[in-house]
C-alpha cells in the first residue's frame, strides 16, 4: 500500500520588542538567570498585565504578509496547566478569538510550487526555562523568558513531504526577518518549530494517527526529523502495527526520533477569557497605517530584481536572502550603473569575505559607495580585474576607499599605448626563438608574450590593450 504523509507545523516566533508582552521587563537574551523579572511576569497576587502595543502591531504585520483575515475584535484567554517554569499556573494566550486566521503562503520545491494554508496566527506569552543538572537529580528554573512575547503560526495540514515542510519553514522565517519583527535565531530559541505528522493510504481523506515532533533547532533538522518519522511510521504500518499518538524528540546525534511522552488524548487546558485583559479592537485605520509601512517582501523583491536589473533567478535569490543584503546590492548597482557586475562582486568577494569572518552584511567594512567606485574604475580601464581583487581585499581589511589604496600602492593601470610599445618591443627582442616559432604558426605562444609583458609592467598593463598591440606587432 502506498502511503501519503500529512504534515502540519506550529511555529513560535519571539517578537523583537524591547520589553515583555504584559510588563516592562527586558527581553534581552543571555542575562543572568532571574534578573529580567518583576511581580507581573512572576504572577504575584494582585498584579495586572498591560498589553504591549508593539506585539499587536507586529502580529498584524505578519498577518498582512501571509494573506490572513484580521479579526477586528480578538482577545486573550488563560491556558491552564502546571509546570515548574510557569509561575502563574496558566499561560496567557489567544484561543477562541485569535488575531488572524485563514491565510496562506506559496512555497517552491524541486518538485512543484504549492500554496500552504495558515489556520491562525495568535499572540501569547512564553514560559520560563528549566536547566537540568547533568551531575545531580535536580533542575533549576530561569524565569527571564517568562512573559516574552510570542507569535504562534499554525499551518493547515497541507504539507505532503519533508521538503515542503522545510520550504514552508524557510519562507515564514524569511518573512519574519524581512519585517524585522523576529531575529529568526533558532539556536537561541527565538524561532521554534513543532511538527505534527501522520500517514494515510494515498487517496483516502481521513487522517491517520499523528505524532508530534519537538527539539528541532535548524531547517536541516526539521527536514531530517520528518523524513525519519515518515519512514518509521511507514515501517510500522506495513508491518501491520498501529502508530501511537505521542510526542517524540529528535535526536540529532543518532538521527532518530525517540518517545518523549504519550499523548492519547488532547489536553484539557480549561481555557477561559482572561478577566484582566480587555478585548482588542483592531480598526481599519490602524491596519491600513501598518500596511503602508510594510517593506517590500522577499518574493516581490526577487521578481523586481530580475525585472529591473536583468539578473538571473539564482542571483536574485542570493541577493534577497536578507533585507540588508538586498539594500546593499541595490545601492551598489544604482551607484555604478552595472547591475550584473555589481551582482558578481557582491555574491563573490563580498559574501566570501563576510562568510570567512562570520560577519553580517550590516557589519561589512566596504561601503556600497566604495564597491561601486571600484567597479567604475575597472570599467573605465583605470585598474584591471586582477588589481581589483587586491584592492577589494585591502578595502575589506582597512575600510579605505579604492582611490586611496590605488595611490598608496601605485596600482594605476597602464592604458597608454605609447608607454607599452617600447616594452613589447623589448620582450620580442629578448625572446627571438619564441618570436620565430609564433610567426611560424605556433599561435599558442601568444599567451607567453602576454605574460611577459604583464610581468614587465608588474601586472599594471591594460590586458585588452596589450592583446591588441601584441597581435599587430607580432604579425610583423
Amino acid at each position: 500500500m502506498e502511503f501519503e504523509p500529512v504534515i502540519g507545523l506550529e511555529i513560535h516566533a519571539q517578537l523583537l520588542t524591547d520589553s515583555k508582552i504584559f510588563c516592562g521587563c527586558s527581553t534581552r537574551f543571555g542575562a543572568p538567570p532571574n534578573t529580567h523579572t518583576c511581580p507581573v511576569c512572576l504572577g504575584m497576587p494582585g498584579v495586572l498585565p498591560v498589553l504591549n502595543r508593539k506585539v499587536v502591531e507586529y502580529t498584524i504585520k505578519m498577518a498582512l504578509a501571509t494573506n490572513c483575515r484580521i479579526n477586528r475584535e480578538n482577545g486573550f484567554a488563560r491556558k491552564n496547566y502546571f509546570y515548574p517554569d510557569l509561575p502563574k499556573g496558566y499561560q496567557i494566550s489567544q484561543y477562541a478569538h485569535p488575531l488572524a486566521e485563514e491565510g496562506w503562503v506559496d512555497v517552491e520545491t524541486q518538485e512543484e510550487k504549492k500554496r500552504i494554508g495558515i489556520i491562525r496566527i495568535h499572540m501569547e506569552e512564553d514560559a520560563g526555562k528549566l536547566i537540568h543538572d547533568e551531575h545531580f537529580p535536580s533542575s533549576y528554573v530561569d524565569l527571564n523568558r517568562t512573559g516574552v512575547p510570542l507569535m504562534e503560526i499554525v499551518s493547515a495540514p497541507d504539507i505532503r513531504s519533508a521538503e515542503e515542510a522545510a520550504a514552508y519553514l524557510r519562507r515564514l522565517h524569511e518573512i519574519l526577518v524581512y519585517l524585522e519583527i523576529c531575529d529568526g535565531n533558532m539556536e537561541e530559541g527565538s524561532f521554534r518549530c513543532d511538527a505534527n505528522v501522520s500517514l494515510r493510504p494515498r487517496g483516502r481523506e481521513e487522517f491517520g494517527i499523528r505524532t508530534e515532533l519537538k527539539n528541532m533547532n535548524s531547517f536541516r533538522n526539521v527536514q531530517r526529523a520528518l523524513e525519519y518519522e515518515i519512514k518509521r511510521q511507514q515501517y510500522v504500518l506495513e508491518a501491520g502495527g498501529e502508530v501511537v499518538q505521542e510526542t517524540r524528540l529528535w535526536d540529532d546525534a543518532q538521527g532518530v526520533t525517540l518517545p518523549m511522552r504519550s499523548k492519547e488524548e488532547a489536553h484539557d487546558y480549561r481555557y477561559f477569557p482572561d478577566p484582566d485583559l480587555v478585548t482588542i479592537a483592531v480598526s481599519e485605520t490602524w491596519v491600513e497605517e501598518i500596511r503602508r509601512g510594510m517593506p517590500e517582501l522577499p518574493l516581490e523583491k526577487r521578481e523586481r530584481f530580475r525585472r529591473e536589473y536583468g539578473i538571473p533567478v539564482y542571483d536574485a535569490g542570493v541577493l534577497t536572502a536578507s533585507r540588508a543584503l538586498a539594500d546593499y546590492y541595490e545601492e551598489v548597482a544604482r551607484l555604478c550603473g552595472l547591475p550584473k557586475i555589481a551582482s558578481n562582486w557582491v555574491m563573490g568577494d563580498i559574501l566570501r569575505f563576510l562568510n570567512e569572518d562570520k560577519r553580517d552584511i550590516k557589519d561589512c567594512p566596504i561601503p556600497a559607495s566604495s564597491l561601486a567606485e571600484m567597479i567604475r574604475l575597472i570599467e573605465e580601464g583605470v585598474i584591471s580585474g586582477k588589481m581589483a581583487k587586491e584592492i577589494s581585499e585591502e578595502m575589506y581589511r582597512t575600510g579605505k576607499t579604492p582611490q586611496v589604496i590605488i595611490e598608496e600602492k601605485g596600482l594605476l593601470q597602464i592604458s597608454d599605448a605609447g608607454a607599452l610599445i617600447p616594452l613589447i618591443e623589448k620582450v620580442m627582442a629578448d625572446n627571438p626563438s619564441q618570436l620565430g616559432q609564433y610567426r611560424g604558426g605556433k599561435d599558442k605562444l601568444f599567451g607567453f608574450f602576454v605574460g611577459q609583458v604583464m610581468k614587465a609592467t608588474q601586472g599594471k598593463a591594460n590586458p585588452q590593450l596589450i592583446n591588441d598591440l601584441l597581435r599587430k606587432m607580432l604579425a610583423g
